[in-house]
């Protein structure tokens, strides 16, 4: 009769255990989708004119990459680069960019989402460091809006 008390106490803290689980499975709503139409990248006037096209230019052809066969509202991107640090860390081979991010409406002018991140990169030859901060501040922004990668 013991071990059967055992096992009783063992399967209800595994019940416990399994209830408290689905808590941290949420049913979250989808995040948005838009139809982006263009974006424009700015930066300070220290921003390399190189990681300002870079981006400029793997976000345009993601826009042209991507297909929507479902009617989504269209906007245009404004993707500021609001602080750059480069050439920081123990080895000075780290780039640390933070980014903003507004939507806006093509039809109203309006900002209808918001979007901010800080990317941080590492390139060991400083002569690509601005490409590949390019490269991955636009891969933060193809996901953030679902853009296909463009070829480029």
């Amino acid at each position: 009769m013991n071990w059967f008390r055992s096992l009783f106490c063992q399967l209800g803290l595994v019940c416990a255990m399994l209830t408290s689980c689905m808590g941290l499975t949420s049913d979250e709503p989808a995040a948005p989708i838009y139809d982006v139409r263009s974006a424009v990248v700015l930066g300070g006037p220290n921003t390399p004119p190189e990681l300002l096209s870079g981006i400029g230019d793997r976000i345009n052809a993601a826009i042209n990459a991507t297909v929507r066969t479902e009617v989504y509202p269209r906007v245009v991107l404004t993707i500021r680069i609001a602080s750059l640090q480069k050439v920081t860390g123990y080895d000075k081979n780290r780039n640390i960019a933070k980014i903003n991010i507004d939507a806006a409406s093509v039809d109203e002018g309006s900002v209808i989402a918001v979007s901010s991140f800080e990317v941080t990169s590492t390139a060991n030859d400083r002569a690509m460091a601005d490409q590949i901060l390019a490269e991955d501040i636009a891969a933060r922004v193809r996901s953030a809006f679902k853009l296909n990668t463009g070829r480029g």
